[in-house]
């Protein structure tokens, strides 16, 4: 009888060990996937200037942004003034409301972008940029 419980208690011990194994190899695993999940993203939207979407199952992801992106985020306004060159040359010579007119079109049409990057629905977004953009040609008309 002595036996068999001293067994038992090896085997639980066994057992106890190869849980804590397992419990240090899966979260040094997972914090190795987070890393390179976080470089992904970054390199993501670095290259794309767009983030990248967790799947549906993941209701967070965040982290720190390191701090070289931020010259590649001073690049992204500037290829969306490309797109849309006309408007911000006539911002600078209009009044403050069409200055704050443009900048909310330029936000409303990078929304629109990473919508359709990340294939949502377009409709509600595309309305407001037309909705926008007439403002501006309606407060241009009345100067």
């Amino acid at each position: 009888m002595n036996n068999i419980i001293s067994e038992y208690q090896k085997w639980k011990q066994q057992g106890e060990d190869l849980r804590v194994q397992a419990k240090q190899a899966m979260e040094s695993r997972f914090r190795e996937l987070l890393a390179e999940a976080v470089q992904i993203a970054e390199e993501y939207r670095s290259d794309f200037g767009a983030l990248l979407k967790p799947p549906p199952g993941v209701t967070s992801f965040r982290y720190k942004a390191s701090a070289k992106p931020k010259p590649k985020k001073a690049q992204k306004p500037n290829a969306v003034a490309k797109g849309a060159s006309s408007p911000p040359a006539a911002a600078t010579q209009t009044s403050p409301k069409t200055a704050g007119l443009q900048k909310r079109l330029l936000a409303a049409q990078q929304k629109l972008e990473q919508a359709k990057a990340s294939g949502a629905a377009t409709k509600n977004l595309e309305d407001r940029v037309y909705e926008i953009e007439d403002a501006i040609r309606l407060s241009t008309q009345a100067s």
